[in-house]
């Protein structure tokens, strides 16, 4: 195998950093594996000659960050079986000489959330309808969550998305359209922000939420690594609320991505020391 067909890699904004690289390349020093994880700065018009790029150079898989993750479909040769029904894409996979779309989002942000509170016969609200979310809500709804509301701004994509649910698992879904500060009714068991708003470098930026209705019983969970306390987690522990960050979930599914593109199975606590260390 030569050294090309070694290189994994990131297909990010230029917004949005990446402090994955750095997590990534430890757990490959750490085990020994002769592999390479590369952060490009592609812009969404470039997607395709990004993904054309890394053919070329037999690149052997490479994530996707937002707004990627819906978009880059159309480019791969096939999805797997929780990608084709999410519609959406965190992490691409070479097989048998064909790039197969793959989601491991979803599975790392439910074994973080696990570790706080199980989903299972709770309502949940989800800030957010795009890749990240769809992945999100089909985990919740496959782990038999009662209720999932999508708040989101772009009505047409969240109703796609309750659709989606409604029709392929049996969690109830619905639609609230994001065209105000948003209120946190008293039957949510758990408030999940899946949009970018807050992401560093914009770390100002506010959710727009009613911070008053955000109750001690809330699970608050948000998917932004950087920085790992976002504005939205501090109002949470500030009303007393347990909270899940974006740690673990992109830990978790790094764990799953290494193991697609190099068969190996690594350790998330050298991961999580180095993001902390970057972070």
């Amino acid at each position: 195998m030569n050294f090309l067909s070694k290189i994994t890699g990131s297909f990010s904004t230029p917004s949005a950093g990446n402090p994955t690289v750095a997590m990534v390349e430890a757990a490959y020093k750490h085990h020994g594996l002769d592999f390479r994880y590369l952060n490009c700065e592609v812009l969404p018009k470039d997607l395709a000659a990004a993904v054309m790029g890394a053919r070329a150079m037999n690149w052997v898989g490479f994530n996707c960050s937002l707004p990627h993750k819906v978009e880059v479909i159309q480019y791969l040769d096939g999805l797997g079986e929780s990608a084709a029904m999410m519609g959406a894409v965190n992490c691409v996979v070479l097989r048998d000489g064909k790039y197969i779309g793959e989601n491991t989002d979803g599975k790392g942000f439910l074994q973080s959330l696990k570790a706080v509170v199980s989903p299972s016969g709770k309502n949940v609200a989800l800030l957010g309808a795009g890749g990240a979310a769809r992945a999100i809500a089909v985990e919740l709804a496959l782990e038999n969550t009662s209720k999932i509301t999508i708040i989101n701004r772009d009505q047409k994509r969240g109703e796609s998305l309750v659709d989606l649910l409604n029709s392929k698992t049996k969690c109830k879904a619905e639609f609230k359209l994001w065209d105000g500060k948003y209120e946190v009714p008293s039957d949510i068991d758990i408030l999940v922000n899946a949009t970018s708003i807050g992401m560093a470098p914009d770390l100002t930026a506010q959710i727009n939420i009613n911070v008053d209705s955000i109750r001690p019983a809330l699970v608050v969970a948000d998917v932004i690594v950087n920085p790992p306390m976002t504005n939205l987690l501090k109002d949470a522990q500030s009303k007393g609320c347990k909270i899940v960050d974006g740690l673990g979930m992109v830990i978790n599914q790094a764990v799953l991505g290494i193991k697609y593109w190099t068969g190996e199975v690594v350790d998330p606590e050298v991961m999580r020391k180095k993001l902390l260390e970057v972070l």
